[in-house]
Parts: C-alpha cells; structure tokens; sequence
C-alpha cells in the first residue's frame, strides 16, 4: 500500500459530500482509507465477470465502461464512467462479479480493500448515506438506458448518450458540456446503444446535418442544446442532479 501523505480521494470526497453532507471526521476516515495506485492503457480489464473481488477499484483518470456478453460473444456496455466513480462498489455486499469492467482510456485507478470500506461505512452514517444514494443514482441510470435501447429510435439513443455525457462530465467538474472530447470509439457508441457501429456514424453525420452538433474526429460540440435535448428526448432528472 501507498501512504496517505497524497490522498487520491479528494474527488470522491467532494462526490459525496454533494450527496450527503460529511463532517471533518468523516473526510478523514476517506482519506485514512490503505490504497494502491495503478496506471492502466485502454481496454484494460479492471474486473471480469466471475471473479470474486476482494478490493473496491476508484477511477482517478481516465473513463470506462460496464459490460455484459451474451452466450455468443456479442457485447452490451451498460453504462459509461469518469473520474471520481466508484466502479464496483456493489463488491461491498456481493463476491462475485456479475459483469465485467472496462477502461476506454488510459487511466489511473485507486484500489482499496472491501473491508476497510465496509468498516469507514458502518463508523460513519454519512458516508453510508452518500455510497447508498450514489448505487440508487446507478439503477436511475440504468432504468435511463433500458429505456434508451428499448424504445427510442436509432438518432435519438445516440443524441441521448451524448446528452448524458456532457451532462455527467460537467457534474463531475471534467468541464463544460458545450465542447468536449468523447473518450468512445463508434464501436463501443454501438455497443452502449445496441446499433451496428456504420449506423451510429450515420446518426452521428444526421445530428450534424440538423446543426445540433459540432465534430472533428472525437472533439464534439453541442451548438443547439434545446434543439439536442428535444432530438435526445433527454430529461436530466434521472441524473438526480449534483449527484452525477
């Protein structure tokens, strides 16, 4: 283990405290928290399904992603995440890994052990407070995404998971949603929207075509937000606010 003298937890820190607020003690007892650093390339797996993991992994740097695969190999991302997530924390409660996780960047991580997290939970209400409402936000997002691949149309899933990105990452302080670089490759759009990756290029040139966005290779810029939020039918309340 590292020692504590440069925490990496100040961004999880701030993460719950706009969930629930934290008192000095319970700041500390984050910051007292044992951990390894690790610095990983892109496609790297930080959990693969099946294993039962005994350390909880924070992505410092860097964005990843949650999948699950079918029988026949074929991919579904579940969800999308940035600096300051949590990537695994239902390992609190459950052993086995029942998906698998993913970077799509390089990144750096923070691993900590489950049962000095089990432990800084049961001394502090707060922070269980603040870790129970960050796995509701989850399921919310996952609800969001059901819905998405479901039942929205092709032009529409793609405008929605861009609206969601630009919206977390300015919730997660990584900067403004009018102009960011996206860390995913048409391939892994495709795989988050259930759409072949040829299909997200054409909606992708579509929302181009109705000036709503803005894109040199993987620098984007939303320049019609009502007008994008309306062709993603994106309402951000299942974001719950600060909380993304």
């Amino acid at each position: 283990m590292l020692a504590n003298d440069d925490t990496p937890f100040d961004s999880l820190i701030r993460k719950l405290g706009r969930l629930e607020p934290l008192n000095d003690d319970a700041a500390s007892a984050v910051r007292a928290l044992p951990f390894r650093l690790e610095q990983v390339a892109a496609d790297h797996h930080l959990v693969r399904e099946g294993e039962r993991p005994t350390e909880c992994c924070l992505l410092l740097r860097g964005f990843a992603c949650r999948y699950k695969v079918t029988y026949e190999g074929a991919r579904q991302i579940v969800s999308f995440h940035m600096a300051g997530d949590i990537l695994d924390l239902q390992h609190l409660m459950l052993e086995r890994a029942d998906h698998s996780v993913m970077t799509i960047t390089e990144a750096s991580v923070a691993w900590m052990p489950a049962k000095d997290i089990r432990a800084v939970v049961s001394a502090h209400p707060a922070i269980n407070t603040a870790l129970w409402r960050d796995s509701l936000i989850d399921a919310s997002i996952f609800r969001e995404w059901v819905l998405n691949v479901g039942r929205r149309d092709a032009k529409t899933r793609v405008a929605h998971m861009l609206c969601e990105f630009a919206a977390r990452r300015e919730s997660a302080g990584l900067g403004s949603p009018e102009a960011f670089e996206l860390p995913m490759t048409q391939e892994e759009i495709a795989d988050a929207t259930g759409l072949t990756p040829v299909h997200v290029n054409r909606m992708l040139h579509a929302l181009e075509e109705e000036g709503v966005i803005v894109r040199n290779k993987r620098h984007f810029q939303i320049a019609d937000w009502p007008r994008m939020r309306s062709v993603a039918d994106f309402d951000p309340a299942y974001l719950h606010a600060a909380a993304a």
